[in-house]
């Protein structure tokens, strides 16, 4: 499990991925960037960590920074007894990240594929999206094409759900 950029950057070289990075003050959630007033093309992200009532499922749910998740009914839409945080304990042991670190870029470290991703399909009409390259003092703004490209070398799939 790494979590170094300069490896990441050596993925993106090797996957033809090309993006603008971005540096700032450590952002641990999307109202921190909000008070720093960062104007940033592309579609800001809430990435949350979520397992199942039983601790064997992991999902990483994308949605917009402005939309309240109902879990129980998110549960109950995708056939699942109960969702809720996982620990960061589980964060560091599935993504290699800490808390406020967390973007779809950390699927890269979830090398037994344990995680499902799942994406709200309305956010996921977008094309750029930022994403934390497994620290939060950078933002890299990432296209749609290249999100898939790092999903297929990851060996993970985009699951649409509607929140």
């Amino acid at each position: 499990m790494m979590s170094d950029i300069t490896w990441l950057e050596h993925v993106f070289s090797d996957l033809n991925i090309q993006c603008e990075k971005i540096s700032h003050p450590a952002l641990h959630t999307a109202l921190e960037a909000d008070r720093l007033l960062l104007e940033r093309p592309g579609t800001r992200l809430k990435n949350l960590f979520l397992r199942d009532n039983y601790g064997k499922r992991h999902f990483l749910l994308i949605t917009s920074p402005n939309k309240q998740v109902d879990l129980k009914a998110l549960s109950k839409a995708q056939g699942l007894s109960r969702l809720g945080f996982a620990s960061n304990e589980r964060l560091a042991k599935y993504l290699g990240v800490k808390p406020g670190c967390v973007s779809m870029l950390a699927l890269l470290n979830d090398k037994n594929n344990a995680v499902q991703l799942w994406i709200d399909s309305q956010l996921w009409q977008s094309d750029l999206f930022h994403c934390h390259p497994f620290e939060n003092t950078q933002t890299w703004l990432m296209e749609k094409k290249d999100l898939l490209k790092v999903f297929d070398y990851s060996n993970h799939s985009v699951e649409l759900v509607d929140l």
